[in-house]
């Protein structure tokens, strides 16, 4: 046995390394290092070479036990050698006979029996979550991922492997992980995944994320894999945990993988099984096209679901809190505080059950008034502005930029040209947008080059502002720009309102229709834009803006509009404000008249009909004053 050993050794089983301790042996017990085998074997018989031999024995098992494959060699070649000496004699098949077997280190009667087919450690395979409390609507979304999850409908020729669920506006809280975890509790019901569901968290967004490694590492030790079996390498671990998988759906059937909170493709590519019959779901901030998954969209909730979650979430606490639905008119306003976004709500819901007593236009009141929303938004466990948080400190720099410009650009919308005017630049930053849009942090708005922020975001991106000395400054100069932008266009549109044919045609807009269209467009930046002359800072460029919406806001019979713009002018720190006003009301005068006799002209007598009104509305209000 032992001349097998060092034959096994001396042919290279465990290549140089076993070479060496045959040299090291040779050495240890009196002989040269080119000994042979036969005459090593016989020298350590001697006793007085058993210590050097019982070292030796223990470099040996040290060599053996970190190389695995080498082992096995060894095992092998010892086989080949001496047939029978991998194995023990067996008597009655109670006990074993060990004599003649080759002891690297002490033995205690340990026996240690491979049961083919066992597992070598306890299995975690029911690692689902529990259902999230609170959970509401979202059926739209949940039926189709159950749809693409139920495997009498999906033929494995044409399914993906992969089914993501992400949010279109891409917040965190907005309610991805409740959703998944909900759907695979409902598909575990309907028994749709009998080999079990696997869960892992990857912290896609916090500070250190899980690498596919440590989640591949997790996952097998779930499957039953001991650890000294799980390999080193993140690619032999793929094909360990792909195999295992592979076995598992032929002894018990498909497993759902769940991987929650994933950041980048790369942490999820290793976890997809190698067969179609499994299913992996995952849930991202980031959109992950990569995967070459079905995408569910997820956004905010619908008004009606926002209130179902307020009046539940409420009602767990307290089966018979009833708040929600005595004063539904407050509930609907704090769904818009909140955005209409889960995570706020839960929050609220959770502020209100503290208070039983506090009336729910109390926490309106409170979050109306506020000067830092996000934090109300904040139980002590769980936090808006955290969840955001982990999602702005990923961005490069510019696109972190971007973001808080975005925060500051009048309007619930943005054209291209207004982002473009914020940064500063000639052209808009079309590879940045698109960045943030899979990020979720912005969203595409009712045009193809429009974009808007969902409101919570947007007060987020001020508040990062809010808190720099450095950031101000640079938000102040981005909202200067965008009112030069917006004076130089709304004059050049302007002067195609009061444009006769016949004369040359003013610069930037081809007709007049055009110029039209333009201030329909950003009608509402315009006028938010003017709203700023109330700080003293933009007021004479948002007095120039002013004066060149006048004459648009009547044509277009806006004048609840035009009101807003003539109380915004004339409430500017500073000035002549009496006059201010008076000027406006000449203006205005002197606009209707002349849309009246135009309207007169081409017998227009809706448009007549409307100038009269409107000429009486400013009357009125002269008077009043």
């Amino acid at each position: 046995m032992e001349a097998a050993l060092l034959t096994a050794l001396a042919e290279g089983a465990v290549g140089d390394g076993g070479r060496r301790l045959v040299e090291r042996l040779a050495r240890a017990v009196g002989l040269d290092a080119g000994a042979s085998v036969q005459e090593i074997a016989g020298a350590v018989k001697d006793p007085g070479w058993r210590e050097a031999v019982q070292e030796w024995g223990e470099a040996v098992a040290d060599l053996l036990a970190g190389d695995a494959e080498g082992a096995r060699g060894v095992a092998r070649a010892m086989e080949r050698l001496v047939p029978g000496s991998r194995t023990a004699s067996w008597y009655g098949g109670d006990h074993a006979d060990f004599r003649g077997g080759v002891f690297l280190r002490e033995v205690i009667g340990v026996q240690v029996v491979i049961q083919q087919g066992g597992v070598a450690v306890p299995e975690a395979m029911a690692g689902l979550p529990p259902r999230l409390g609170g959970f509401t609507g979202r059926e739209a979304e949940m039926a189709a991922l159950l749809s693409a999850l139920d495997p009498a409908r999906v033929q494995e020729a044409e399914s993906p492997a992969v089914l993501v669920t992400a949010a279109v506006s891409g917040l965190g809280g907005v309610g991805k992980t409740a959703l998944a975890i909900e759907t695979a509790h409902l598909a575990v019901q309907r028994d749709w995944f009998p080999g079990g569901v696997l869960f892992v968290d990857l912290h896609g967004y916090d500070q250190e994320p899980v690498t596919a490694d440590r989640a591949l590492h997790a996952l097998l030790r779930a499957l039953g894999t001991r650890p000294e079996h799980i390999p080193a390498t993140t690619q032999e671990r793929e094909a360990l945990y792909r195999s295992t998988l592979d076995r598992r759906a032929r002894a018990h059937g498909a497993v759902l993988v769940l991987a929650d909170n994933a950041s980048s493709p790369e942490q999820v590519w290793p976890l997809l099984p190698g067969i179609a019959r499994h299913r992996v779901l995952v849930t991202s901030r980031d959109r992950l096209t990569q995967l070459g998954a079905r995408l569910v969209p997820l956004g905010q909730l619908s008004r009606q679901e926002a209130y179902g979650l307020l009046d539940r979430a409420l009602r767990i606490a307290a089966p018979g809190d009833s708040r929600v639905v005595e004063d539904p008119d407050a509930a609907e306003q704090l769904a818009v505080l909140c955005g209409h976004l889960p995570l706020a709500l839960q929050i609220a819901a959770a502020l209100l059950a503290e208070d039983r007593e506090m009336p729910v236009t109390e926490l309106v009141a409170e979050l109306a008034e506020s000067r830092d929303l996000l934090g109300e938004l904040d139980d002590g466990v769980r936090s808006v502005r955290a969840a955001f948080e982990l999602s702005y400190r990923r961005l490069p720099p510019e696109q972190a930029r971007l973001l808080r410009l975005l925060a500051l650009a009048p309007g619930p919308e943005v054209s291209a040209e207004v982002v473009s005017a914020l940064v500063g630049a000639e052209a808009p930053p079309v590879r940045d947008l698109r960045a943030l849009a899979r990020a979720h942090l912005v969203e595409r708005g009712s045009g193809r080059e429009w974009w808007r922020l969902h409101d919570l975001v947007r007060v987020f991106g001020a508040g990062v502002i809010a808190r720099d000395a450095a950031l101000r400054d640079e938000g102040e100069a981005a909202r200067e720009r965008v009112l030069e932008f917006y004076c130089r266009w709304a004059a050049a549109a302007e002067a195609w309102l009061w444009w006769q044919q016949g004369r040359a045609g003013p610069e930037r807009f081809g007709d007049r229709m055009e110029a039209l269209t333009w201030l329909d467009g950003e009608q509402v930046g315009l006028v938010m834009a003017v709203g700023w002359a109330r700080e003293e800072r933009f007021a004479d460029a948002a007095v120039r803006l002013a004066r060149c919406l006048g004459m648009y806001l009547l044509w277009r019979w806006r004048f609840e509009e035009f009101l807003t713009v003539v109380e915004a002018v004339a409430a500017r720190r500073g000035g002549d404000q009496v006059g201010e006003a008076d000027a406006w009301h000449s203006e205005a005068i002197e606009s209707l008249h002349r849309i009246r006799i135009l309207t007169e002209v081409v017998e227009d007598r809706f448009g007549e009909t409307s100038a009269w009104h409107f000429l009486a509305g400013l009357w009125e209000s002269e008077q009043t004053e």
